[in-house]
């Protein structure tokens, strides 16, 4: 692509902690500068997007360019945190891709409805999940213009 990559911050809502490290080394083999950001559920989410408790420094909490989010997490699920996201006024532009290990129809359907810009199923093998990685990257961070972030 001839488009100048840009520096991108990314939050990452996921559970497991072999998944957040799958994630962590497939980022890492990226050709851009990204900063990945990382939340245990769906209510970190939301606190990290509404900078509450420990992610009120926008230094450290950086409004993110693009989120990536599990659905099955405990306290808040993905689709609740969604659904919260996109009933907030300063929140419901944020790109969100449901990268998931669920293929399920329904879990498809309801991600959709709910205001998820993409739905991704988990790849089992690593470079598979890499170049899963790098197609979202060129697309929602180097071809597609993102909404502006209200800082």
């Amino acid at each position: 692509m001839g488009m100048a990559l840009k520096k991108a911050v990314i939050l990452l809502a996921e559970d497991n902690p072999a998944d957040q490290e799958l994630t962590r080394r497939a980022l890492m083999d990226w050709s851009f500068p990204n900063t990945l950001h990382v939340v245990d559920d769906g209510a970190e989410t939301i606190s990290y997007l509404k900078r509450e408790g420990r992610f009120s420094n926008p230094d450290t909490s950086p409004k993110p360019d693009i989120i990536l989010m599990d659905i099955n997490m405990p306290r808040m699920d993905g689709f609740s945190a969604l659904k919260e996201i996109r009933n907030d006024q300063s929140l419901k532009t944020m790109p969100i891709i449901m990268l998931t290990t669920s293929n399920q129809e329904r879990d498809v359907a309801c991600s959709y409805s709910l205001g998820a810009n993409a739905f991704i199923t988990k790849p089992l093998d690593f470079e598979q999940f890499q170049r899963v990685l790098r197609v979202l990257q060129e697309f929602w961070l180097s071809a597609a213009t993102l909404p502006p972030k209200n800082d």
